[in-house]
């Protein structure tokens, strides 16, 4: 199957225009697993069933350490559909408190000498009012460990960013299992100055302030951050994690550097603007997770995501203090059964290094994790 895939993807997915093949697929996704007993059959051949793999993060329970992460099925179209596919949860969204269109169309493409996708998607989707419903007519039966991750409407100005952050979160809380703030795509201009604590600070007030007018005062909170971040800047996100008490960091999104591509100058122009993601981001996306693992030990839950192809990157990042790790271009390159490589990959890694469970690998090669600083002021 992985042959055929690679085969596929060479001699004709990768000459297709790159939004539309995700459509097309998504949508096939969603019409095999709608039917019958489909969904929880694929589950249970393609979902992670070591026991080794179990993880207990964030008040919940994982059957795998491996995540869809946001970014592929924004409207909550079939959360179910992506976990028939062997992921241990799903994270929706980007959602935004009023719909948009998004950037202009072409806006995403493969770079696929650097196994790399550029996106300038732009926030697209339905809106957190319509996602809502959408989850409420979906909630009955099972479903799988769902964070949603919620960003700024573009036409929204900065300063009311805390109103719109806070908008969302009251209307979808009820139907996550873990909220994140989304301050770190570069596709909405002014986006990451959210991520300065001055910024960040009455936007997570505001939004926990709409948890506990929705009845949800204790729904994990997260913020997710941009590997483009200067090292200060991210010791800085990692202090005020601990002084807000925030439940866990994503670390990272996309970037928007363009250096070290295998692919031609001409290549990268025609791309365009926008956020990079998969093997190029592999090692800053695994250097902020170790400094932020360096910085907070176990008190905040680290989730990594950004150039994870392989069961060894998957190993590398829990190693380096994630308790959870996320995929999307991995799954894009690898084709359908990439989460089942990489979750049996972990299994094997467990056993090999003599863990009874993938958690007792958390932080394994960061002795120092946790360690206060001089000085934590935020």
């Amino acid at each position: 199957m992985t042959v055929f895939y690679q085969i596929v993807f060479r001699s004709v997915l990768r000459h297709m225009d790159a939004e539309k093949v995700h459509r097309v697929s998504f949508a096939a996704l969603r019409g095999v697993t709608a039917i019958p007993g489909v969904a929880s059959a694929m589950g249970r051949v393609l979902g992670p069933r070591e026991p080794e793999l179990t993880v207990h993060a964030l008040g919940l329970e994982f059957p795998g350490p491996l995540g869809m992460a946001a970014g592929f099925d924004k409207n909550a179209e079939s959360p179910s559909g992506l976990a028939a596919l062997g992921f241990g949860f799903v994270e929706i969204g980007t959602v935004t408190a009023q719909p948009q269109p998004g950037n202009p169309a072409p806006r995403l493409f493969r770079l696929v000498e650097d196994r790399a996708i550029v996106n300038r998607m732009g926030f697209n989707n339905e809106g957190s009012a319509l996602v809502a419903e959408r989850l409420h007519h979906r909630s009955g039966g099972r479903r799988p460990v769902l964070g949603v991750n919620i960003g700024k409407t573009k036409v929204t100005p900065e300063a009311d960013a805390p109103a719109d952050y806070a908008l969302s979160a009251l209307r979808l809380a009820r139907y996550a299992d873990y909220l994140v703030v989304n301050v770190s795509s570069p596709n909405t201009p002014g986006l990451r100055n959210l991520q300065g604590v001055e910024q960040l600070r009455p936007l997570l007030a505001a939004v926990r302030e709409a948890l506990a007018e929705a009845g949800h005062p204790t729904l994990p909170l997260l913020v997710k951050i941009a590997p483009d971040l200067a090292d200060e800047d991210v010791d800085a996100v990692a202090d005020l994690a601990l002084a807000e008490g925030l439940d866990g960091i994503i670390a990272t999104n996309t970037t928007i550097s363009r250096e070290g591509l295998a692919a031609s100058a001409d290549e990268v122009e025609a791309a365009g603007a926008g956020g990079l993601s998969g093997a190029p981001l592999k090692e800053r996306s695994l250097e902020v997770l170790r400094r932020l693992r360096a910085r907070v030990g176990d008190r905040v839950t680290l989730v990594a995501v950004g150039g994870v192809e392989t069961p060894e990157d998957a190993w590398a990042r829990i190693r380096a203090g994630a308790t959870l790790v996320q995929g999307y271009t991995g799954l894009i390159y690898g084709g359908p059964l990439w989460p089942r490589r990489i979750h049996r990959g972990l299994a094997k890694l467990v056993r090999r290094a003599g863990y009874g469970s993938i958690g007792e690998a958390v932080g394994a090669d960061v002795p120092d994790a946790g360690r206060a600083p001089e000085s934590t002021a935020v």
